[in-house]
């Protein structure tokens, strides 16, 4: 309802959008706002611009704190947040709603961005497993190839790899975390070597003369930096 020495209400959506910048580092919304105001008598003839400055001023003050990546949930939290029902000497907000979209050059930046961000995840994940449990690594390729397209001889080297696998999880995995403790008391490379020389020697003395015996622990499980070493 308006009275008779009111003016009538006026609506006004943005010919060009305005720039809202987010949360996400060198990403911006691009903004359209459809307001809805009635100008006071002897309002000045700039009027419009102060509501839509009003109204913008507000936008920008909410999408600094919003991420790009959720669009649609910024565009309701950036207008629950523009003022509606604002009374000023020279005029009257009704109502104002926000457009919210991304640019182009944004929306591929942001596909990149989360395309690292998962592959990054993936590969920490993958290098905590697979660190703690290196038979995933088995599993992993008989996972990807059907049994028809695996041949004979890689299916013996997966098997091969496993056996070395589980003879290294017993026998060499306490004896590398013994070496690494070992070798923390040391800052030569070389002198990390003699130590774990020096552990392996007395491991063999105390077994009586022999460390490795027996199918579980193939001469192929030595660590290659500890079979170079002692056969030069």
């Amino acid at each position: 309802m308006r009275w008779p020495w009111q003016y009538a209400a006026r609506t006004n959506t943005c010919s060009q959008p305005r720039l809202l910048p987010s949360a996400t580092a060198g990403i911006s919304f691009e903004a359209v706002y459809t307001i809805r105001w009635r100008p006071h008598r002897r309002s000045p003839s700039t009027v419009e611009e102060t509501v839509r400055a009003h109204v913008h001023s507000a936008a920008l003050r909410t999408a600094a704190h919003l991420e790009a990546a959720d669009l649609a949930a910024a565009q309701d939290a950036v207008n629950a947040a523009l003022p509606n029902r604002h009374r000023n000497p020279h005029y009257r907000l009704i109502d104002a709603r926000a457009t919210l979209c991304l640019p182009a050059a944004a929306q591929d930046i942001l596909l990149q961005r989360q395309a690292d961000e998962h592959r990054i995840r993936r590969l920490r994940f993958l290098k905590t497993h697979l660190y703690d449990h290196p038979d995933l690594v088995v599993l992993d390729r008989l996972e990807r190839h059907s049994p028809q397209e695996l041949g004979d001889d890689y299916v013996a080297e997966l098997q091969r790899l496993a056996r070395l696998i589980t003879s290294c999880d017993r026998w060499w995995t306490p004896l590398m975390q013994q070496w690494e403790q070992l070798g923390q008391g040391f800052t030569d490379t070389e002198k990390q070597q003699q130590a774990m020389l020096a552990l392996l020697d007395a491991l063999k003395t105390l077994n009586g003369g022999g460390l490795l015996t027996g199918t579980d622990a193939p001469d192929s499980a030595l660590p290659l930096t500890m079979e170079r070493r002692a056969h030069p």
